[in-house]
């Protein structure tokens, strides 16, 4: 469960659109915030540096001729930062939630990310577009930067399906507290998977959201240049058939569990990837005797992806929550640690059009560091 709410400011209006997330999440799960408000120093392109090709080649932006910075100006701009962090946490503690200020100087994405793995940050609430606008892209580049590196459970907010995107949000003072109404939450029958069910039900008890809970059985595929023989096809038949069933007993016993969990008590496992077949591995993490509304979708395609995107649009979902690895991420998986976040997760960080939730299994010891990342390590002496 999450315990510390990191909120990266950047004193735009676009930025503070998750202000109202943030406040129903600390207050749903009990959490402390902090809100951090980075200063960038100006850069203008100039003559990057000749005589050392690693830096040249690593640290180019960095590297380029910077005007010299007015003290007397940089000054005044700390000095309405702290103004603006004074008047954000006033907002936060008129909420009744405990929030912490900081303020910190250089790259944005960098010191976000630093801050978070410094002090045991569990979550990360960003909105996809800030200072720089919104743009033709989902998420910002430095959104961007931070989810694929900060190996942390992240909440995005769509800064464009603020008020249609508006103009000036300031003109138009946000909700305190925003209420979700249905939760599509994405289950692939995993142990792993279901990480993300006590913070659904915490949202759900607040905001008395009903939880849809999508499952999609991918239909096997045959590598055959001819057309399907009949045996092939009944192979194939026999296979979904198998899966389509397995799925919607898994599904069941979600259903009854999170309807009324007093009577069906689950047994915790001893890790994420290890759930007894005695109960699920997240039931025993949450207790409360609340019934929840569900309903569960079970959909056959040859997209799990393509599915999973129809049933959040069908079902006008106010937030869509996933872990960011399924079986993947289990144990001797083929992708286990390789990236940051399995298909499933990808796809809706670029192409989704909801808020979304993330919850991110892989420690930072699960996930080896990544081929820029070995060389700039061994540069910096890290």
């Amino acid at each position: 469960m999450f315990t510390h709410i990191l909120v990266p400011l950047d004193g735009s209006a676009l930025a503070e659109c998750v202000i109202p997330h943030v406040i129903l999440l600390a207050a749903a799960l009990d959490a402390r915030v902090s809100i951090l408000h980075v200063l960038e120093r100006p850069n203008q392109p100039g003559s990057p540096p000749i005589n050392n090709p690693a830096r040249t080649a690593i640290h180019l932006d960095r590297d380029y001729a910077t005007p010299p910075v007015d003290p007397v100006k940089w000054h005044l701009k700390k000095h309405d930062a702290v103004i603006y962090l004074d008047q954000i946490a006033a907002r936060f503690q008129t909420a009744g939630l405990k929030v912490e200020k900081n303020l910190l100087e250089g790259p944005a994405a960098e010191c976000i990310i630093n801050f978070a793995n410094n002090n045991q940050v569990d979550l990360i609430i960003l909105s996809t577009h800030g200072a720089s606008g919104l743009s033709m892209w989902n998420v910002s580049s430095v959104v961007q930067k931070i989810i694929l590196r900060a190996n942390k459970s992240t909440l995005l907010v769509r800064a464009y399906e603020t008020e249609s995107a508006p103009q000036d949000l300031r003109k138009t003072e946000l909700p305190q507290e925003i209420r979700y109404s249905r939760l599509f939450i994405g289950l692939d029958c995993s142990a792993r998977a279901e990480l993300v069910l006590p913070v659904a039900i915490r949202l759900a008890e607040r905001t008395k959201a009903n939880l849809i809970i999508g499952t999609v059985v991918q239909n096997p595929e045959i590598v055959n240049r001819l057309p399907v023989s009949k045996e092939d096809s009944e192979m194939i038949a026999r296979i979904s058939e198998r899966n389509q069933l397995a799925a919607a007993h898994y599904l069941y016993q979600v259903q009854a569990q999170l309807a009324n969990p007093s009577d069906h008590p689950g047994q915790p496992s001893e890790s994420a990837g290890q759930a007894s077949s005695g109960g699920s591995a997240w039931m025993g993490a949450v207790h409360t005797d609340a019934r929840i509304g569900v309903k569960t979708k079970l959909v056959v395609s040859d997209s799990q992806i393509a599915a999973l995107h129809t049933m959040v649009e069908e079902e006008k979902a106010d937030m869509v929550m996933l872990v960011a690895h399924g079986h993947s991420g289990e144990p001797g998986g083929a992708f286990r640690g390789r990236w940051p976040y399995g298909s499933v997760a990808t796809s809706f960080i670029a192409y989704g059009t909801t808020s979304l939730l993330i919850v991110q299994d892989l420690s930072e010891i699960d996930r080896p560091a990544s081929s820029p990342e070995n060389p700039i390590s061994e540069i910096q002496g890290r």
